[in-house]
């Protein structure tokens, strides 16, 4: 067996007082499709830069290979001295690297090398940065959240390149649905000290909780060590002064295991304040549409949002989900058409880019809005730094500014100011940025057990799966064109695939029939009459089946334990939905014949 590329071993890394690594190890060998998994400030990108090169530990063991080449992608890449994207993305080949690699991936992610890097939003600025690392096609890659940024097709294209990859791998990553297709070594960094699991993301889930509640039960027992000593001290044999003073020295070395052995930093407490019950309608829009520089962005679009509707939005960058989100929730007026609000709506919104966040004030101030220790969830006042523990924030950070603040850092407060107030309609753009797997699960629960209505835009496929009851995504980036679809992002994708077999077998039904002759016929058989006659009724009756199966999914409870039934009625929704389309086309084939028959 050859050894292993890159070797980490008994890495140890302390910053200020605080201990970040003790006794980390990694190893990359050929090929290798390693995830580095943990919480946010566990040290996951600390160790990643330690393998880059870019930070040193302050003991341990790092060996690289000679002659192996390594690439690495920071969440935060610097374009300073870059006229354009194509400088950046061919300043990481080296001599002997194909400089038109570059290009190629460009112009595959929708660029042309000809952009200012310092004008790109944020997901052209994460492709480009891909560029760098990806075209000189290292021996190891090092990924620091490559899907941040990314809409769900960047996201899926990066998949399929990666898997088609001979790089070596290791990635940190939030999106769960990314890392399960991807990996197939797990790393797991807590309290410092890395665990390895020899199987894909997919599995750490179970494996993590069967350790926590192993550790459980070992903390539980050293207790009643500890108790089951000091009780015997206190009235046991005295006479064996030499036994004593044995056991009472292991009490203390008991009690000093117990003060040694972390415990990991919490979890997020995260409780939405609800109001009063909106109505039954929340919105409802009819025929809307939007143009902005002579192009459709939402082009004659009509739905209704009912009380506990999870609807998710999804579509390339730039396709227009936060302005379909803006024009249901009337904060952006329709060129054409209608929008209708429901009554007691109260709406609490979460913005993508946190701009609502003043990175000059610090983290206090932002929760209570400045000039006292107070912050008001819902209708009860709690001190400031009471709530802040609620999102893992520790006390000596309440007067730490926003700037200072990390992304998942950030994300918490932004989700704590979101959650103090009242509402029963949550508006969450992106919210899964930067996320941590353990707040993405609390958050979901919420979500799933928050009674009012939740429009949620993410590029997260499995959060979309998990949470949402309806997909609204556009039928191409052009026209404008926006089709609703029952269930999450996997369901509409099953959905999409139905439609398209149907569309395929309708065409090449007309496509035999053009190539026959085309002599006038003179009369309906008896068989053609029949059918005339009898479809409208097979069709009515496949229209109500399906709007059965329809409000049936549409119901949030539906969604909260898939099961075999979800799955059985995805695949009876796309056959009805096949069938109907068949009978409907055959309908109207026998109509014109009518037609004709009776003209000539």
């Amino acid at each position: 067996m050859a050894p292993p590329l890159l070797t980490l071993r008994d890495i140890n890394l302390t910053f200020g007082s605080n201990s970040l690594l003790e006794g980390a190890e990694l190893y990359v060998s050929q090929r290798d499709r390693v995830c580095l998994v943990g919480r946010n400030g566990s040290g996951k990108s600390t160790l990643l830069k330690i393998a880059a090169g870019l930070v040193e530990a302050d003991s341990g063991e790092k060996f690289l290979q000679p002659g192996t080449t390594v690439r690495y992608l920071p969440q935060e890449p610097n374009f300073s001295d870059f006229e354009t994207t194509l400088d950046y993305a061919q300043a990481g080949c080296e001599a002997g690297d194909d400089p038109y690699q570059a290009i190629y991936l460009l112009e595959q992610l929708g660029l042309t090398g000809e952009e200012n890097p310092s004008q790109l939003s944020g997901g052209e600025a994460r492709r480009v940065a891909l560029v760098h690392v990806l075209a000189p096609e290292p021996d190891i890659l090092l990924l620091d959240e490559p899907t941040n940024h990314l809409d769900i097709e960047a996201i899926e294209w990066l998949e399929g390149h990666l898997k088609n990859s001979t790089s070596a791998i290791v990635l940190i990553s939030h999106d769960r649905r990314f890392l399960e297709n991807l990996s197939q070594t797990t790393i797991w960094l807590s309290l410092g000290q890395t665990r390895q699991l020899d199987q894909s993301f997919k599995d750490f889930e179970v494996w993590r909780d069967e350790i926590l509640e192993q550790e459980e039960s070992d903390r539980h027992k050293l207790d009643r060590k500890i108790v089951r000593e000091e009780h015997w001290l206190r009235y046991g044999v005295t006479a064996r002064r030499k036994r004593n003073v044995r056991r009472l020295s292991d009490l203390q070395n008991l009690r000093q295991q117990r003060r040694d052995r972390q415990t990991d930093v919490g979890s997020v407490k995260m409780v939405a304040t609800e109001a009063r019950s909106s109505g039954k309608l929340v919105f409802e829009a009819e025929n809307i549409s939007k143009n902005f520089s002579g192009r459709d962005i939402i082009r004659n679009f009509s739905t209704r949002i009912l009380r506990g509707d999870r609807i998710g939005f999804v579509g390339p960058n730039g396709v227009g989900k936060t302005t379909l989100l803006k024009l249901l929730t009337n904060e952006l007026e329709p060129d054409e058409g209608m929008v209708r609000s429901g009554t007691k709506v109260e709406m609490v919104s979460l913005d993508q880019r946190r701009e609502s966040l003043d990175a000059n004030t610090n983290l206090s101030d932002a929760l209570t809005g400045g000039g006292n220790d107070m912050v008001f969830v819902g209708s009860q006042q709690r001190h400031v730094i009471s709530y802040m523990k609620d999102f893992l924030f520790q006390p000596e950070q309440a007067r730490t500014v926003v700037s200072a603040l990390s992304g998942g850092e950030r994300g918490r407060l932004m989700l704590a100011r979101a959650f103090a107030k009242p509402s029963n309609i949550l508006i969450l753009d992106e919210p899964t940025n930067d996320l941590d797997h353990e707040t993405l699960d609390l958050l979901q629960e919420l979500i799933c057990d928050y009674s009012g209505t939740i429009l949620l835009v993410s590029h997260d496929r499995d959060f979309l799966d998990r949470v949402v009851t309806t997909t609204l995504a556009p039928s191409d980036e052009t026209s404008g064109v926006w089709i609703e679809y029952a269930g999450g992002y996997s369901d509409m994708l099953l959905q999409k695939n139905s439609s398209n077999e149907a569309n395929k077998n309708v065409k090449k039904q007309k496509n035999s029939k053009s190539g026959k002759s085309k002599n006038k016929v003179h009369r309906m058989s008896f068989k053609d009459k029949h059918a005339l006659e009898t479809l409208p009724e097979k069709i009515e009756n496949l229209r109500t089946n399906i709007i059965n199966i329809q409000n049936q999914m549409s119901d949030p409870e539906f969604y909260k334990n898939k099961t075999e039934e979800l799955e059985t009625s995805v695949v009876a929704l796309s056959s009805k939905e096949i069938e109907l389309a068949g009978l409907e086309e055959l309908w109207l084939e026998l109509e014109l014949k009518r037609e004709e028959i009776e003209e000539s």
